[in-house]
């Protein structure tokens, strides 16, 4: 046992989610569905969670309305997605067909993108 988890008594709880602020829940979602390969296990106005199934961690798309995207490379505190890829050609053409765009950035083994929203992810290869 490592001594990180040596010093944690129990699990204080699960992990339920990742909520994602954007100003269209509906369109996103759709784009990660597609990158995923997830099902929309919750759908309502300004809310939408994707997931394996509606019992295991999803990732949400919550409505904001005043949503700004970050800044990349200028604010790198935000999380991001790596998605790893057989690919990075093909599946950089096959983000960019669903509506990503490229950011600068990345290397021999990953590229950074920005999703319809704003927020950045990697596809990468290793």
């Amino acid at each position: 046992m490592s001594a990180y988890r040596a010093t944690i008594p129990h699990m204080i709880g699960r992990w339920h989610g990742l909520v994602i602020d954007c100003p269209d829940p509906q369109g996103l979602a759709e784009f990660y569905q597609r990158l995923l390969g997830m099902v929309r296990v919750q759908d309502d106005p300004g809310w939408v969670v994707i997931g394996d199934a509606p019992d295991r961690p999803g990732v949400a798309f919550a409505r904001v309305g005043d949503w700004q995207p970050p800044k990349w490379p200028d604010e790198s505190a935000h999380m991001h997605f790596d998605v790893r890829v057989d690919d990075l050609r093909t599946a950089g053409e096959q983000v960019l067909a669903l509506g990503a765009r490229r950011l600068e950035g990345g290397g021999e083994r990953f590229e950074v993108y920005a999703d319809p929203a704003g927020h950045p992810f990697c596809l990468v290869s290793w």
